[in-house]
């Protein structure tokens, strides 16, 4: 593993969308009035080498998880919420996602407003660095969440420690 480099993000505008506090846990307003957002995300993340597209599953029906190839996964990290998939994208109209990120990243993430704990985490099942990152509304919105899927990529190929 490397260590870990500087990772930085703005504070997020407006308030927090409203979420679920249980499962199946999905983000209910704040979705971008375009689809072709989070169509770009998903399309840039399914092209990343050594990623497959799979139905998650861990989360809810439609849901498309990233997957990373067992040859190049981490060993001994908590970057994966089931075998090799570390990261899923929520269907429509929800447009949010789930990803393992280093946990001080995780708390980064959600001090700046893109995201919130799993409920799953808060009960004990997931370890705490599993979080929702809000759907994005805008292009400069996108760029943004692609760098927090860039660094739970980069986790689960051991790139990153989990301090």
């Amino acid at each position: 593993m490397t260590t870990n480099n500087t990772f930085e993000i703005p504070k997020r505008d407006g308030e927090r969308p409203q979420t679920t506090s249980r499962n199946p846990h999905i983000q209910l307003n704040q979705q971008p009035e375009d689809r072709k957002i989070i169509e770009d995300i998903m399309n840039w993340a399914f092209s990343l080498p050594e990623i497959k597209k799979e139905h998650s599953k861990i989360s809810m029906p439609g849901a498309e998880a990233m997957c990373l190839s067992e040859d190049k996964m981490c060993n001994d990290c908590s970057a994966f919420m089931i075998e090799n998939e570390f990261a899923h994208f929520h269907p429509s109209p929800d447009s949010s996602m789930h990803l393992g990120l280093p946990i001080m990243d995780a708390n980064y993430v959600i001090e700046q407003g893109w995201g919130e704990l799993h409920p799953v985490a808060k009960m004990g099942y997931l370890t705490h660095n599993f979080i929702m990152v809000y759907a994005p509304r805008n292009e400069a919105e996108k760029e943004i969440v692609k760098k927090i899927i860039a660094r739970s990529y980069a986790f689960a190929k051991g790139e990153l420690t989990n301090e």
